[in-house]
């Protein structure tokens, strides 16, 4: 899967990886591949990454949007810390 983590004034991180967890309204979800299309509203919390190599990546966010759809992932963060 490709994701890109995008804030109104920079892309903060682009690459394939095997998964990703983000902190949903409802609670935290995961998003692995083949993951149904889906537009969900973020909450203030950690996005978790791990990339092809295994290696987990964490960014705080202060809300956002997540879209998912045929292996891409778009996440649309208010801000990263």
């Amino acid at each position: 899967m490709k994701i890109e983590i995008i804030t109104p004034d920079r892309k903060i991180y682009e690459g394939e990886i095997k998964s990703v967890r983000v902190p949903g309204k409802g609670g935290s979800f995961q998003v692995l591949k083949d993951h149904a299309p889906i537009i969900s509203t973020l909450e203030n919390g950690p996005v978790i990454i791990v990339d092809m190599a295994n290696l987990e990546s964490v960014f705080e966010i202060n809300g956002g949007v997540i879209e998912v759809r045929a292996n891409k992932i778009i996440l649309l963060a208010e801000s990263v810390k």
